[in-house]
């Protein structure tokens, strides 16, 4: 069965990815921001990491989430998003196991890895731009 058809679906396809990894990532850094930033800090300090990485990670997911909404420096912000999910991975949640674990911030990973090649697609901030992110303007 051909599904070509779909490719003219693939803007909305991007939107849906990044909207929905933006959201997630927006509202986790939110709360370490305006909730818990003390908190945040000393457990990355905790883990042997220097504590300023802390406000790194806490305004990545922030900021990050927010231009990936928007569709705005979406390879750069999901450049920064996934070296921010790796990090969860493998240093806070693998001794966890896969299940109730390092799932969830290996998924957000894999969304960001995936943006950073594709794109932000033609609904977005930086295709007004004139930066096609990505996809190929016809």
């Amino acid at each position: 069965m051909n599904f070509r058809f779909l490719d003219r679906l693939q803007p909305l396809a991007l939107l849906v990815l990044r909207v929905v990894l933006g959201v997630i990532m927006t509202v986790y850094g939110y709360h370490k921001v305006f909730g818990g930033m003390h908190k945040h800090v000393a457990f990355v300090a905790s883990m042997g990491m220097p504590g300023w990485l802390g406000y790194v990670s806490a305004f990545t997911e922030l900021l990050g989430g927010i231009l990936l909404v928007l569709g705005l420096f979406t390879r750069l912000s999901a450049l920064a998003v996934c070296v921010n999910m790796l990090v969860a991975v493998f240093k806070v949640e693998l001794n966890h196991g896969l299940i109730n674990g390092y799932e969830f911030p290996l998924a957000l990973a894999a969304m960001a890895f995936a943006l950073i090649f594709l794109g932000s697609g033609a609904i977005s901030i930086d295709w007004v731009m004139g930066n096609t992110g990505g996809i190929a303007r016809k």
